[in-house]
């Protein structure tokens, strides 16, 4: 059940007061499920909405949320929160970058988890990103680094001290992790 708090109501409505007539606002996710997981808020123009979104009737509009968007939104709740210089819209949605997969799940999977709740943001900052490649039968982890990380000097210690480090943290029975970029080929190594 998505909630819409009565402070986030009202400032929905005064936005809606500025639009043409039948406006209404739609809310949709994207990359759901994922730690870069994030929430779109835009005006509806009428006729603009899907026959598949979700309505919520708000009192003066209704809100519409994307069918795709709908389960990674359950138990989200929509605020308004004052503050003397104005205020600031807050969508608080549990769901929407996933769950950490239990510790009986497949290796592959809580591999994946770690990447990309905690790697991918650390080498983001650099441009780079890591793709799991491989989980072997002998519990090996094989990765590949692109972006500013593809070429890079310095992905043997990212390797070595970030990567495996909290990989072999938070899934122990990992038995290896292995580099298997061809990092001669990398044409833009560094993040500029």
């Amino acid at each position: 059940m998505l909630t819409t708090t009565p402070a986030a109501r009202e400032y929905f409505s005064q936005l809606l007061s500025d639009q043409p007539d039948g406006t209404q606002i739609r809310l949709s996710t994207q990359s759901a499920g994922t730690p870069s997981a994030d929430v779109a808020l835009n005006f509806c123009p009428q006729g603009e909405q899907l026959e598949s979104d979700h309505k919520i009737d708000c009192g003066n509009f209704t809100l519409f949320v994307a069918a795709d968007s709908w389960k990674s939104l359950d138990g989200a709740v929509i605020d308004f929160e004052s503050h003397p210089t104005g205020g600031e819209l807050n969508i608080r949605a549990p769901g929407l970058r996933g769950h950490e997969p239990p510790s009986d799940a497949p290796l592959r999977q809580r591999v994946e988890w770690v990447l990309e709740s905690r790697i991918n943001p650390m080498v983001a900052g650099h441009g780079g990103r890591v793709t799991l490649i491989e989980v072997t039968t002998e519990r090996d982890v094989l990765l590949r680094f692109g972006g500013g990380c593809h070429g890079c000097g310095m992905a043997d210690v990212t390797l070595k001290q970030g990567i495996e480090t909290q990989l072999r943290e938070l899934v122990p029975e990992i038995r290896e992790v292995h580099d298997a970029t061809d990092h001669a080929s990398g044409d833009r190594p560094y993040y500029s």
